[in-house]
C-alpha cells in the first residue's frame, strides 16, 4: 500500500527575527518522521513560509506544536508587514502528497483545528476544502479585516470561528486568530516590476488575477449592480490570486501570485501575461521570485514552454531544462536559486539520505563495481550500457535539429530526442533497480527457519524476490531494444556525419541486452514457478534475436559508408 503523505505550509507572522523563527522551526524538527524542506523568511513582509511534509498523524502533532510555539514567540500587537495577516501562526494548509484523498486530508485539518482551537485558545476558521460554509472557502474572506479587524469580527454572529473562543481576550490579543485548510498544491510567486509604484503592480495585478477589479465610472466610482454589488471586470487568468506591493529590501515593486491551480495557470503563463500586461503600461517585468517550494514538473513544463517557443529541441537532459526555466523567469535575479532547495522532488531526495549508484561520479561508480561486494553486478552494469547507448542517439537528434537548413524540421528530431530521454532516464533508474532486487534475495535468505511456518514464509520470500529479480533485467532488455528506434532513425534521418555516434549506441543498447539476458538466465533457473521462467526466457530469446539482427545490419551499414 502506497504510504500516505501530507505536506504542511505553515506560514509565520516574523520574518526578520531568525532566533524566533529557528526557535519554532526547532519544535518541527524534533517530531520523529517529519522533514522539514524549507524555511522562506520575508524581512518586508516579516512573514516566513514554512514546508514540512510526513505521515498525517506526525504532521498534525508537528503542526500543533508550532502554532502554539508560535503563540508563544508571536505578539501581534506590535506585528507589522506588507503581507495581509490575521495570526501569528497566520495559515496552515495541509496538502495530499501520496496515498491520501483531498476528503481524508481535510479531516486532519479539521482534527488540528480542533485542538488548537481547545487546547490553545486560538480562534481558527478553517477554509478551502476544509470550510465548513461556502464563504469561508475563500481565505481572502476569512481574513477580512486582518488582526486590526479580528476583534469586531469575533463579535460579528456570521463570523464566528470554526474552533476555539469568539471573544478578543488577552490570550488572542497576542497571537491572533489562525486560518487551517486542506487545499491543492499552490504556488506563492512574485513577479518583479521595474517601478517602485504600488498602484501601477496592483494595476497590473487587477489585469491578470481572476477577480480581476470592480468596475468604476469616468469619475473613479464604483459601478453596482440591481442588487447594489459592485459589478466586477474579470482578470485574463484562472485559478490565480494577486495583489501589488512595493518590497524596500529589494527596492522594486512586485505583483505577488498565489496560484491555485497551477494545471490551469502555470507559472510560465503567469509571467508572461504579466509581462504583456506592464509592457502595455509602460513597464517590464525584470525577473520573479518563487516564494516555498515548487513541484518538478512545473519546472520542466516552464522549460518545455520557452523552448517551443525557442523553436528548439525539448530533448535536452532535466538538469538543462532546470536551467532554462530558471532564466526564462528571472528566478536568480533577486537571489541566488538553488534547485535542490527549492523542488519538492529534489528536497525529498536530499532529505532521505540514500545513497544511489546513479549519483556517483564515474570514478566512484567504477571504484564500486569493482570492490569485494556483488553488487552492483552485471545487470547494472548493463543498464548502464544501455543508458550510454539511447543517450548518444538522443545526441544526434538533438544536433540534427540544430543543423540550420533543417530548421524547418527541429520538431521532428525533438521527438526523437523526448523519447531517447525517456529510455535513459528508465534505464539509469534500472540501475539501482537490478541491486534493489538482488538485495531482496539476501534479505530472504537471511530470514528465520526454525519453524515450518518461517520456512514457508522464508522459501515464498525467495521465489518472489527471485522473481522481481529476473523482471527488472528483462525490463532492462526490452528498454534497450525499445531504445533502438531511436539510434535506427538517426542512422537512416539524421545528421550523416555522426553515423559512427548513432552505430555505438546501437551497439551499447546489444550490449545491454545481451548482458540483461544473462541475468534473466541465470535468475529464472532458481525460479520454482516454471511457467513463469519459461515464459520470460522465450520472451528474451525473441528480444535477443532481434537485437542481433539489428547489430548486424548497423555493422554492414557502417561499412558500406565508411
Amino acid at each position: 500500500m502506497e504510504k500516505q503523505l501530507i505536506e504542511c505550509v505553515p506560514n509565520i507572522s516574523e520574518g526578520r527575527d531568525t532566533a524566533k523563527i529557528s526557535a519554532i522551526t526547532e519544535v518541527v524538527e524534533k517530531i520523529e518522521g517529519i522533514k522539514l524542506l524549507d524555511v522562506d523568511p520575508g524581512k518586508a513582509t516579516n512573514r516566513t513560509v514554512i514546508t514540512f511534509v510526513g505521515e498525517p498523524k506526525k504532521v498534525v502533532e508537528a503542526a500543533f506544536q508550532l502554532i502554539k510555539k508560535a503563540s508563544e514567540l508571536i505578539d501581534m500587537s506590535k506585528h507589522s508587514g506588507e503581507h495581509p495577516r490575521f495570526g501569528a501562526t497566520d495559515v496552515c494548509p495541509l496538502i495530499p502528497i501520496s496515498g491520501i484523498t483531498m476528503e481524508e486530508t481535510a479531516k486532519y485539518a479539521h482534527l488540528l483545528a480542533e485542538r488548537v482551537g481547545n487546547e490553545l485558545q486560538i480562534p481558527v476558521y478553517c477554509y478551502e476544502n476544509a470550510a465548513t460554509e461556502p464563504k469561508r472557502k475563500n481565505l481572502a474572506n476569512c481574513r477580512a479585516g486582518e488582526y486590526e479587524g479580528l476583534k469586531e469580527k469575533l463579535n460579528n454572529p456570521d463570523w464566528k470561528p470554526d474552533y476555539g473562543p469568539n471573544k478578543f481576550n488577552e490570550k488572542v490579543q497576542q497571537s491572533g486568530a489562525t486560518a487551517i485548510s486542506a487545499r491543492d498544491f499552490l504556488i506563492a510567486y512574485n513577479v518583479n516590476l521595474n517601478t517602485t509604484s504600488t498602484r501601477r503592480a496592483n494595476a497590473i495585478a487587477f489585469d491578470i488575477r481572476e477577480a480581476g477589479r470592480v468596475k468604476t465610472d469616468e469619475k473613479g466610482k464604483n459601478i453596482l449592480d440591481e442588487n447594489g454589488e459592485p459589478i466586477r471586470i474579470a482578470g485574463k487568468l484562472k485559478a490565480i490570486k494577486g495583489i501589488g506591493w512595493y518590497i524596500e529590501e529589494y527596492g522594486i515593486a512586485q505583483i505577488s501570485y498565489n496560484l491555485t491551480n497551477i494545471s490551469i495557470t502555470p507559472m510560465h503563463i503567469a509571467f508572461d501575461e504579466s509581462d504583456k500586461a506592464a509592457n502595455l503600461r509602460g513597464l517590464r517585468v525584470t525577473g520573479s521570485e518563487l516564494i516555498g517550494l515548487i513541484p518538478l514538473k512545473a519546472m520542466l513544463d516552464a522549460a518545455d514552454y520557452y523552448l517551443i517557443k525557442q523553436q528548439r529541441s525539448l530533448g535536452c537532459s532535466e538538469s538543462e531544462k532546470i536551467k532554462i526555466a530558471i532564466k526564462s523567469l528571472g528566478l536568480d535575479e533577486l537571489k541566488p536559486f538553488n534547485p535542490r532547495e527549492k523542488i519538492i522532488e529534489y528536497v525529498l531526495e536530499d532529505a532521505d539520505k540514500q545513497k544511489k549508484l546513479v549519483d556517483l561520479t564515474v570514478t566512484a561508480f567504477t571504484d564500486e563495481t569493482a570492490a569485494e561486494s556483488m553488487a552492483p553486478g552485471g545487470g547494472s552494469i548493463s543498464a548502464l550500457v544501455g543508458a550510454l547507448g539511447v543517450a548518444l542517439g538522443t545526441m544526434v537528434a538533438n544536433l540534427s535539429g540544430h543543423k540550420k537548413e533543417w530548421d524547418h524540421r527541429w520538431e521532428e528530431f525533438s521527438t526523437w530526442a523526448v523519447k531517447g530521454q525517456q529510455y535513459k532516464s528508465k534505464l539509469l533508474q534500472l540501475i539501482d533497480e537490478d541491486t534493489n532486487a538482488f538485495n531482496k534475495i539476501i534479505d530472504g535468505f537471511r530470514m528465520p527457519k526454525e519453524t515450518d511456518e518461517q520456512k514457508k514464509v522464508r522459501a515464498e520470500a525467495i521465489e518472489n524476490a527471485t522473481k522481481y529479480a529476473t523482471i527488472v533485467p528483462f525490463t532492462v532488455m526490452e528498454t534497450a531494444f525499445q531504445s533502438m528506434e531511436v539510434m535506427q532513425a538517426m542512422l537512416k534521418d539524421g545528421m550523416q556525419s555522426s553515423l559512427s555516434d548513432s552505430a555505438v549506441g546501437i551497439l551499447c543498447a546489444k550490449t545491454s541486452i545481451t548482458g540483461a539476458f544473462f541475468n534473466v538466465k541465470i535468475n529464472a533457473k532458481d525460479i520454482k514457478d516454471r511457467v513463469f521462467a519459461e515464459d520470460i526466457l522465450k520472451r528474451g530469446e525473441e528480444i535477443y534475436l532481434k537485437a542481433v539482427a539489428i547489430e548486424k545490419n548497423t555493422i554492414e551499414l557502417i561499412n558500406s559508408k565508411m
